[in-house]
């Protein structure tokens, strides 16, 4: 047998997937994440997976890891002290960066300025210019980069960016720099912005490759100890490193580019979302992954995500490729409050994370949560994870009734009811962003919840956007993981063009888009790949003469025949785009601004589980009844074992459906049938005959 191994780090809890590729069958371990050094949580949890399946550590294969080491590194203020080489007259480039005032009228006056990821005093210029066209300007002072470099190692850099002006025309002074740096400075890691984001405007590029350079020996350590580790454990597979557009790099490719990786989990979950919408029947369909300490949303179209060339972590927004992932500060942790002056219950984003968590976890949490309102109204069981987290009601009930004596609601029930309520409100905000705020509309697609929370609160946002149906993965706790392990390589390549279409016809963007597309093979080709197992694809950022910002397009390479046809249909889909986006087309002449081609290694051949025929009648998972709080009410509803429902199986709401790694519920007037792929798809009950056609 051969199995693929899936790994996710959350802030809550490590999610680990173990997958059967020839039976599809799948062993599952959650266990509490490790910041200290998340490492631990993951051998811990492949080990745990490993018992389950009853094999050795030395029968699994490759891991495939999502990883949010760079995020934290980020979110933490923790990266390396970076050395910044600059041309000379551009020193204060990160400080002078784009105008951005925050918030409302005024908001800037309480808004604290983040200060630069390299900071000024370690930000030195050298003598050298590239023109805009690739010539020389000026050439490039070599006794000058030695002497700025000896400074910046007296000063006691960690890490070293090199971002000179128009490098990305001609970047033979940056790799100049590079070489001198080598033997200025011996092994300190370098990233050179020619090779990080090749393309123009001076700040974007400066602050993605300081960024790069900020996070790189933080996420090389990690890979380089979790490699050593899993060797010494005896997996002899090879380690991937899950990145943010959704693909996999090896574990030297991503300490290599690791601002690549700034949302590698979440990336995960969509890339999870994708194959199981796509086993039960669906293209199209909103994500909604709910954590413990936040909800990541995106929007899938025809089994696509959609991809954002803006990766934005915390106050930092770099270019780079990524699944255009919203993220709002709303978990299973998220702290419900009353603050003094307005008297208004609020929820989040402050989180009482893995530690202390909330009440109900009996670690020393007394704040109140989201997860300890789903206890108050009965909607969580007292264990999780396999019995590993048990659940106090009481710790919970007291830590809701702080609201009620902040307020003037009536009872703890209805206190926790007005928690769930509002942070599904922030959720709403979150899908609203991806769908409607992008020229969508949330009732063209069907939702697909996962996370440890999410299926708890997945029917009432089906509710509040009209998203139909509701789809819960099977192991939707994990389903970060199995994204992980279910996605293929992945690397691509840019270049900077800025030209207007009268100038271009189809042969000359042929040839740059073959020389991206062999550039974008090369790395999966040395990670031993076969050539001709790779795909490429193809997309270009457009704009009309005199915008000051692009659109993505993805271009048709088969248009591109000889017949002519080639910018015209690049010309055609960047219309349609665009008065999709503001409603309106210019007659501006159209500007090609930057190419990309990403190339693809095939996906992994894992089998799709299915589920053993039954009947509609689901009695058979029914384990009892228990009292829920509904709609200003009490109810009972009828509580079901996910592992003991069979495809067609037709769970009538009011129920709760426990599993090992998440607990769905079903609301009242709503119905859950079982697919046999083992989705459960939520729906209205006057909708839900049309689950046996979707099936």
């Amino acid at each position: 047998m051969t199995y693929r191994l899936g790994v996710d780090v959350g802030g809550t809890f490590t999610d680990i997937l173990l997958v059967d590729e020839s039976s599809g069958e799948t062993y599952r371990a959650k266990t509490p994440s490790t910041p200290h050094d998340q490492s631990i949580g993951v051998l811990r949890g492949i080990m745990q997976a490993c018992a389950a399946a009853d094999i050795g550590l030395d029968e699994v294969g490759d891991v495939m890891h999502g990883t949010t080491v760079a995020t934290n590194a980020i979110l933490e203020g923790k990266g390396a002290r970076v050395g910044l080489v600059t041309t000379r007259g551009f020193r204060q480039v990160l400080q002078i960066a784009r105008s951005f005032v925050p918030g409302g009228l005024a908001g800037w006056i309480i808004w604290p300025k983040p200060e630069p990821l390299a900071a000024l005093e370690d930000t030195v210029e050298v003598g050298g210019r590239i023109a805009s066209d690739g010539s020389v300007v000026e050439d490039l002072d070599e006794d000058d980069v030695r002497a700025a470099l000896e400074k910046l190692g007296s000063q006691g850099v960690e890490a070293l960016s090199i971002s000179l002006i128009n490098s990305y025309a001609n970047p033979e002074h940056e790799r100049r720099v590079a070489k001198v740096a080598s033997e200025v400075l011996g092994d300190l890691t370098v990233s050179v912005s020619s090779a990080v984001l090749p393309e123009l405007r001076e700040y974007e590029r400066t602050l993605t490759t300081v960024a790069n350079a900020y996070v790189q020996p933080r996420v090389a350590r990690y890979t380089a100890n979790l490699g050593e580790q899993l060797t010494e454990s005896g997996v002899g597979g090879k380690l991937y490193i899950l990145r943010s557009d959704g693909g996999l790099a090896s574990a030297a490719t991503a300490a290599d580019n690791p601002v690549s990786l700034l949302l590698s989990g979440p990336a995960g979950g969509v890339t999870g979302a994708a194959w199981v919408a796509e086993q039960a029947g669906f293209s199209d369909f909103l994500t909604f992954d709910m954590g413990g300490t936040s909800t990541d949303v995106a929007l899938v179209q025809d089994r696509v995500p959609r991809i954002g060339r803006e990766t934005k972590v915390g106050d930092l927004a770099v270019r780079a490729t990524s699944v255009d992932v919203r993220t709002v500060g709303a978990g299973g942790g998220s702290i419900a409050h009353v603050p003094p002056l307005t008297q208004a219950l609020r929820v989040g984003p402050q989180s009482a994370g893995a530690v202390p968590g909330p009440a109900a976890y009996g670690q020393g949490g007394v704040e109140p949560t989201v997860t300890d309102a789903n206890v108050v109204l009965g909607y969580l069981p007292t264990s999780l994870a396999g019995g590993e987290v048990t659940l106090d009601r009481d710790a919970a009930t007291a830590a809701v009734q702080t609201i009620v004596e902040a307020t003037d609601l009536g009872s703890v029930e209805e206190a926790a009811e007005g928690i769930i309520d509002i942070v599904n409100e922030n959720m709403l905000g979150a899908l609203r962003l991806v769908s409607v705020q992008q020229g969508f509309d949330p009732r063209d697609f069907a939702l697909v919840a996962f996370g440890g929370a999410g299926p708890l609160h997945a029917n009432a946002l089906g509710r509040l956007t009209g998203a139909w149906p509701v789809i819960i993965p099977p192991s939707p706790g994990v389903l970060c993981a199995y994204g992980d392990a279910t996605t293929s390589m992945r690397d691509e390549a840019v270049r900077t063009l800025m030209r207007p279409f009268s100038s271009l016809d189809d042969d000359a963007l042929r040839d740059q888009l073959v020389e991206l597309a062999d550039d974008a093979r090369a790395s999966l080709i040395r990670d031993g790949l076969s050539e001709s197992d790779l795909t490429v694809t193809y997309a270009a950022d457009l704009r009309y003469h005199g915008q000051g910002f692009e659109i993505p397009v993805a271009v048709d390479a088969s248009a591109f025949d000889g017949s002519g046809g080639g910018l015209d249909s690049l010309r055609a889909a960047f219309d349609a785009e665009h008065e999709r986006l503001f409603s309106f087309l210019l007659d501006n002449e159209h500007e090609i601004v930057t190419v990309r081609a990403t190339a693809s290694g095939p996906r992994p051949a894992v089998a799709a589980p299915v589920l053993a025929a039954g009947e509609a009648d689901a009695s058979g998972a029914r384990v009892g009844t228990e009292s829920i709080w509904v709609d200003g009410g009490a109810v009972d509803a009828g509580l079901y074992q996910r592992d003991q429902l069979l495809a067609g199986n037709v769970v009538t709401g009011p129920a709760v459906i426990t599993e090992m790694d998440s607990t769905t519920l079903v609301l009242p007037g709503h119905a859950a049938t079982v697919h046999p792929s083992g989705s459960l798809l939520i729906r209205p009950i006057d909708q839900s005959a049309a689950d046996g056609a979707e099936g």
